[in-house]
């Protein structure tokens, strides 16, 4: 059985320790869970959706931090360091904290005649949960990874599921229609449970499913609903209203459709877990989500988003034009090859005016001169005032763009979390 000193080594020996990278299906991973004996004594909530699901986990957690709870976090993926996917009382787990999980889970793994083969999320989400099952926690919540039904976090019976969008991504893997992909991310669902669902359109497969099983639907428009105005907005649940809320600290179109999830899900635990409204406002101004609509302070504007689907994508684009006038508007992009590259270009493709593209540190990464072929074919034409260029990394892209823009500009990144956390780490090595 293998053992290492540090998280490093851990980390490589599990990228190539299974024979492929995502393999769907709960029972591998079920059998080492049961040897692990891993349950939780707090009350779990579980959050699914094409789009929304790390803002509305981070929502969700800054409100119960502020109400004095202690809360174990699983986001996925990270941007910089993989400890980010762990967060205890809203600190990053050290490697210190999750060495002897992972040692818990290598242990069981090998406990059984033929040993389990594990894919990389499966081992560090298997990790993560025995973390906080021993952490004497008041609240736990768990951001799937892939799909719902047939995802690693789907071991966990959830207390309150949370599905925030249905759109369409990972063909590949969760169907190509609404009403597929719907199905799998009602899979975490639970009879008699709270069954949380923020798509405004919720497809009939998700609300059939949830019926099948008796699960306990919250739909917004139906059971849960917000208004809002320049200033504040309001929520009304079943039985709880709250007015006179102040904007999420997370900025963007979305952001009060994923409060208002949050809130539904606060809502229908609320015996378990009263949060005051006070609290609640505290949450809202308090939650941090780096690459999610994140605009940088300075001159150029530098925005950063791993929007990487056609529907964060149009998001993406209204919150451009929300940002007001200027005059040259400079992107970095890189993206899966894998992804709808065309779908995401066609929401942006008329607000942009120099293309800095890409290529990304993994073979999954469309080439730079696939993103230009698709660019083009989404009608964007140079000109004197319209570029295109192709780089080796989100560094170099960025650095260009930094050369180019004036400060009246603004720099927009976007696409995979690569492309983000390439930029990030470019600004944090020019600070030092």
């Amino acid at each position: 059985m293998p053992t290492f000193p540090t998280l490093s080594p851990w980390l490589e020996y599990l990228e190539t320790a299974h024979p492929v990278g995502i393999d769907m299906g709960l029972a591998r991973i079920g059998k080492v869970k049961q040897a692990l004996g891993l349950t939780f004594a707090c009350p779990v909530f579980t959050v699914g959706g094409t789009n929304g699901k790390g803002s509305t986990c981070a929502l969700l957690e800054a409100m119960l931090l502020a109400a004095g709870y202690k809360v174990g976090c699983h986001t996925s993926p990270h941007l910089l360091a993989f400890n980010e996917r762990a967060r205890i009382n809203g600190e990053i787990a050290s490697d210190e904290q999750l060495l002897p999980h992972f040692e818990a889970v290598e242990s069981a793994r090998c406990s059984f005649p033929e040993p389990v083969s594990l894919t990389y999320f499966e081992f560090t989400t298997l990790a993560i949960m025995h973390l906080f099952a021993a952490s004497g926690l008041d609240a736990v919540i768990l951001e799937v990874g892939l799909g719902g039904r047939l995802d690693a976090v789907n071991i966990i019976d959830t207390d309150c599921a949370v599905v925030t969008s249905i759109d369409i991504d990972h063909a590949s893997y969760l169907g190509d229609t609404r009403e597929k992909i719907g199905f799998e991310k009602a899979g975490i669902f639970r009879t008699g449970r709270p069954a949380i669902c923020s798509d405004p359109v919720p497809p009939q497969s998700l609300i059939d499913h949830a019926q099948e099983i008796d699960a306990d639907l919250w739909l917004f428009g139906r059971d849960f609903n917000y208004q809002g105005d320049k200033q504040q907005w309001s929520y009304g649940g079943r039985s709880l209203r709250r007015a006179a809320l102040a904007y999420p600290a997370l900025r963007g179109a979305n952001q009060l459709l994923n409060a208002a999830a949050a809130l539904a899900a606060l809502e229908a635990m609320r015996e378990r877990l009263p949060v005051s409204a006070q609290d609640m406002r505290r949450g809202l101004a308090a939650a941090e989500l780096p690459g999610r609509f994140q605009v940088l302070p300075g001159q150029p504007a530098v925005v950063l988003d791993v929007a990487h689907n056609p529907h964060a994508a149009a998001v993406l684009g209204q919150n451009l034009d929300s940002m007001g006038y200027f005059p040259y508007t400079h992107v970095v992009f890189g993206a899966m090859q894998d992804k709808d590259i065309g779908g995401i270009l066609k929401h942006l493709v008329d607000k942009v005016d120099h293309w800095y593209l890409s290529a990304l540190p993994t073979a999954r990464a469309a080439a730079p001169e696939v993103l230009e072929q698709k660019l083009l074919a989404a009608g964007f034409r140079t000109d004197a005032d319209h570029s295109v260029q192709r780089f080796a990394s989100p560094e170099q892209a960025y650095l260009e763009a930094r050369k180019v823009a004036r400060d009246n500009d603004r720099i927009v990144v976007f696409g995979s979390f690569y492309t983000v956390a390439g930029v990030i780490a470019q600004r944090k090595l020019e600070r030092h």
